[in-house]
């Protein structure tokens, strides 16, 4: 981790959610907690783009008291609670009242596995561990208190270290559970590496 950079607030401002998710795909998401560090390499993710998107929670400018922090300068998380059970974490961007985000859908295990298992109640840290946006924030003690929360802090942010993904092996497609989004399910606002075993499997 000594040689990654943590990602500027610059970054997160860009307009084109799109290719802010491409650009994010192969960071590494950190979590400092308790004392522990836990990270991971992302490896699938998808981009929601705001008032135009069906399938976003800021889908016709709705704001309410979960989703009005998609409208903050990019550069904090969402987090919030799906089914009542998963807390899954996104990365707000773009600028001020523009509610574009990002879901974080798989990562590859990197540092502090043992206390991802401990919290995961997981014997073994095998490609399932992080992959699904409920089981990665649950890895790494992430919850929906978190939503808010800069990205430039020392206890959750994104850094790059290099990694970058031959193109051959992005992939996109479609968006995961988002039926409900009519023509919008189809668009291709899902990117995620090749072959990779943490991918979803739709």
């Amino acid at each position: 981790m000594s040689q990654s950079k943590k990602l500027s607030k610059d970054f997160y401002a860009g307009p084109d959610v799109l290719g802010i998710a491409r650009e994010l795909l192969g960071k590494i998401l950190v979590s400092r907690q308790d004392g522990f560090t836990c990270s991971g390499r992302i490896v699938e993710l998808e981009a929601y783009a705001g008032i135009s998107d069906k399938a976003s929670h800021a889908f016709g400018g709705r704001r309410t008291n979960r989703t009005e922090i998609m409208y903050a300068s990019g550069g904090v998380a969402y987090v919030y609670l799906c089914y009542g059970i998963h807390h899954l974490f996104n990365v707000v961007t773009g600028e001020k009242d523009t509610p574009h985000a990002i879901l974080i859908r798989a990562l590859e295990p990197l540092e502090g596995t043992e206390k991802m298992l401990q919290r995961t109640g997981r014997k073994k840290a095998d490609h399932t561990l992080m992959s699904g946006p409920g089981r990665l924030s649950k890895a790494l003690g992430i919850h929906k208190g978190m939503s808010g929360q800069s990205l430039l802090s020392g206890s959750l942010f994104i850094t790059d270290d290099g990694f970058r993904p031959a193109k051959n092996t992005v992939l996109t497609g479609p968006r995961i559970g988002v039926e409900y989004a009519g023509a919008d399910a189809l668009l291709p606002y899902r990117f995620y590496l090749k072959g990779h075993a943490a991918v979803s499997r739709r």
